[in-house]
């Protein structure tokens, strides 16, 4: 068990250089706004619903993105009776009724919804509209408590569906889709617990076979190139190979006596190069080993300090003294790199059918 820990440090390193890198997708309830096409507004004020309903889910957490399209907020307008006021200016005023959903957009299943009834005065339609729409208010408790009542519904889904997910990413391994898998178990948020850990666990077996199956193709490929030329840029060649494969992965022992086989093939003088990037893999597996020795006895004190939390729930209590919380943020957000990275390969516009909920 200690060995799926670690491993994941390693990642780290290998990821830390992308600059655009943003993990908070993962591991939270996303809700990404939503609205038909032929819903009856302006397009500047569809534009601006957009971005109030933006608003909303940024301000309480749940900001969307197209990394998980699944669920969505939406909304129905309605309107109740439309006034024109003489002028000059003529204005026109409009009373309308606006609802909120949030709801799974793959099954087309409602979660939660509100309603508010808005007002809106401007020299034209659209700007009626906008004026109504601006009244909007990010903190209002109705609001508060459709989006609590929505996460909640989020949440259970997560719950009464979590074998399924694991079942569906079993299924991606057996296709060698490893990367795939990890990204799907990945989109589990955290506050989802009972799921979230169970996938956290299966992301560290797949993870290991990801690795363990890309040491066997490197590994062989490496014994190629120095089977081929049996000469210092053949040793380099293969050095080259050989570093990109994980430390952790199982078959370290292999690679470490192909390291001395071709170390001792090579004369004296040829072996400079060739030290120097084994050196460099080295120093690798010894930061990563650091890394996990640091997480360790942090973990450590965390538990002293949670220990001294009597005021806690004793079952959650329970639940989180027996894991090793700060490794468990290491994992997660090795993970998610790679949940990153296959997200930049999804679609990158996502097209909802039959979703207008009333």
């Amino acid at each position: 068990m200690k060995k799926i820990y670690t491993l994941l440090v390693f990642l780290i390193v290998a990821f830390s250089s992308s600059a655009q890198v943003k993990l908070d997708d993962f591991g939270r309830i996303i809700l990404n706004t939503y609205l038909p096409e032929n819903i009856a507004l302006p397009t500047e004020a569809k534009n601006l619903l957009k971005t109030k309903l933006n608003q909303i889910t940024s301000n309480n957490g749940m900001g969307g993105s197209q990394i998980n399209p699944r669920f969505i907020i939406t909304a129905n307008v309605n309107i109740g009776t439309k006034d024109i006021i003489a002028g000059p200016p003529q204005l026109i005023a409009q009373n309308l009724d606006i609802t909120l959903f949030i709801g799974d957009a793959l099954t087309n299943t409602i979660f939660s919804n509100v309603t508010f009834s808005l007002k809106g005065v401007g020299t034209n339609e659209n700007k009626a509209f906008i004026e109504a729409f601006k009244t909007l208010n990010p903190k209002n408790k109705e609001l508060l408590s459709f989006l609590e009542e929505g996460k909640s519904k989020i949440i259970n889904y997560y719950s009464s569906q979590c074998d399924f997910i694991l079942k569906d990413a079993e299924t991606l391994v057996k296709q060698g889709k490893f990367d795939e898998a990890i990204f799907n178990l990945s989109l589990v948020p955290e506050v989802s617990q009972n799921c979230y850990f169970i996938c956290l666990d299966k992301m560290a077996s797949i993870y290991q076979q990801k690795i363990d199956t890309d040491c066997k193709v490197k590994f062989n490929e490496a014994k190629v190139s120095w089977t081929a030329s049996q000469t210092p840029a053949g040793a380099e060649k293969a050095g080259d190979i050989l570093s990109a494969i994980n430390p952790m992965a199982t078959c370290q022992t292999e690679v470490s006596d192909f390291i001395k086989a071709i170390d001792a093939k090579l004369k004296a003088d040829e072996k400079a190069k060739w030290q120097f990037k084994m050196k460099q893999y080295a120093d690798k597996i010894a930061a990563q080993k650091e890394a996990v020795r640091i997480a360790e006895a942090k973990g450590k004190r965390d538990d002293i300090y949670r220990e001294s939390q009597a005021k806690r729930d004793a079952v959650l209590q329970e639940k989180q003294l027996s894991r090793n919380l700060e490794l468990d943020k290491i994992r997660a957000n090795s993970y998610r790199e790679i949940a990153l990275e296959q997200a930049r390969n999804q679609p990158k516009t996502v097209t909802y059918t039959k979703i207008y909920w009333r």
